[in-house]
């Protein structure tokens, strides 16, 4: 389980994450992002409980990113399968998300919303995870977001699938500090 508290001058959040079945208690204040968070858990059976506060929509929805790409990032196990790619059709609109939860932060969209653009950015910086979001078809800006909010639970979950094995033809990675 992932425990993430983050307290700034402009927010406040606390996160807990864990693999589950997509419970969720989600409180933002801001009822689209609250849907997508949802959405987001159920697509990709992690149980979220999180409240977040904040002095302005921007902060709170960057804020609540940066959190969960923080979680995920902790509930990666060493063996995961770390790639998947989804693609979901929703009305008009129709997304696929592939991502690699192998510790490079990259994030290349964009959704049709700077917001939500934004969103997908900092949780990808903060999952230390590439993500691409390529909208292959769409109008409506709440069906091309949904869509992309659900193709990312979808591969999120497959990515964090245990593997058997290290998914790198580096190895297991071990980072450390050389003191002078």
């Amino acid at each position: 389980m992932a425990l993430i508290e983050r307290m700034t001058r402009e927010t406040n959040i606390r996160l807990e994450l864990q693999p589950g079945t997509g419970q969720t208690e989600i409180t933002t204040g801001i009822s689209f992002l609250d849907h997508m968070l949802v959405t987001f858990a159920q697509y990709s059976n992690l149980d979220i409980t999180l409240g977040a506060t904040g002095d302005l929509r921007h902060h709170t929805i960057e804020d609540v990113a940066i959190a969960l790409g923080m979680g995920i990032k902790q509930i990666v196990p060493a063996t995961a399968a770390r790639y998947s790619s989804r693609v979901i059709p929703m009305d008009d609109a129709v997304v696929q998300v592939c991502v690699d939860l192998g510790g490079r932060p990259y994030y290349k969209g964009p959704l049709p919303s700077k917001l939500y653009d934004h969103w997908m950015r900092s949780f990808a910086d903060n999952a230390k995870a590439t993500v691409h979001v390529m909208v292959l078809r769409g109008t409506d800006r709440h069906h091309i977001v949904e869509a992309a909010f659900k193709a990312l639970g979808l591969a999120i979950r497959d990515a964090l699938q245990d593997s058997g094995a290290v998914f790198s033809t580096k190895g297991s990675v071990k980072l450390g500090i050389d003191a002078c």
